[in-house]
């Protein structure tokens, strides 16, 4: 076994270079304990070198949130959209989840959804099709391929856009970074941006997925213009002037819990 600090040193190297490590993983890599890992994870959290989050840590600083982190924030909105766009969805239909811990949110719910049958779900994120695998066989889960982001544990290019240019969906279901009534949707991650944009474009429709907090905003890569989403299912504490400037830009805003401020 190595000493504590030599330990605590690789630790913060595998968390550097991968983006995010699991705290079951770095038990059996370095060969002890969960409890020991956890321990050696609040000591370099403490060093302002890591940030805990569930399941494990990523960097500290790091410019986007892990899956993880996301997952526990503005948890109950991602609850009431993620219920409120599983409605949306009929047998037989054809649909894209996108990856991302709204998207979670949302795959949970069309998974408790057991008058759902026959749907065709198109992925790129790893995490959504594990999630979404109790409901096979009422449902066909594909995943699209291609390079694995750690962060989102997603899919992008080289070569996820090869798989969905061989498609026609009914629904793309995106989660965003931002939705402006003029700018449209948009994302903090160009390779993440350019597989939602890919994949809408293939789709007969687009509804966004997004959480109060995101809207009125804008990020770094463009997704599409409010002319390519028909639908954006939203809750927390809406600002009701931001979804007026939506609706007004043609969007159709679904306040999954009526929260308004």
């Amino acid at each position: 076994m190595l000493p504590a600090n030599a330990r605590q040193q690789e630790l913060d190297r595998m968390i550097t270079q991968r983006g995010f490590v699991r705290v079951i993983d770095a038990s059996v890599e370095l060969g002890v304990s969960e409890v020991t890992v956890r321990a050696d994870l609040s000591t370099l959290e403490r060093r302002g070198r890591v940030t805990r989050v569930h399941g494990g840590a990523m960097p500290a600083g790091a410019a986007e949130p892990s899956l993880e982190t996301a997952l526990d924030r503005d948890a109950a909105a991602k609850v009431a959209i993620g219920r409120a766009a599983a409605q949306l969805v009929g047998n037989g239909d054809s649909i894209y989840v996108d990856a991302g811990s709204t998207s979670m949110a949302f795959a949970q719910a069309l998974v408790d959804r057991h008058d759902l049958h026959d749907v065709v779900i198109v992925t790129s994120g790893l995490t959504i099709a594990l999630a979404l695998e109790p409901a096979i066989p009422r449902f066909t889960v594909l995943v699209t391929g291609g390079t694995l982001r750690p962060l989102q544990h997603s899919l992008v290019n080289p070569f996820a856009a090869s798989m969905l240019d061989t498609l026609t969906l009914d629904v793309a279901f995106i989660g965003c970074n931002g939705v402006h009534p003029v700018v449209g949707a948009t994302n903090i991650n160009l390779a993440e941006a350019e597989i939602k944009s890919r994949v809408r474009a293939r789709s007969r429709r687009g509804i966004l997925l997004a959480d109060a907090t995101k809207l009125g905003h804008t990020a770094l890569a463009a997704i599409g213009g409010p002319g390519d989403f028909d639908t954006l299912v939203t809750a927390g504490i809406v600002n009701g002037t931001a979804v007026d400037e939506l609706r007004e830009a043609g969007m159709t805003v679904l306040v999954a819990d009526k929260l308004t401020a």
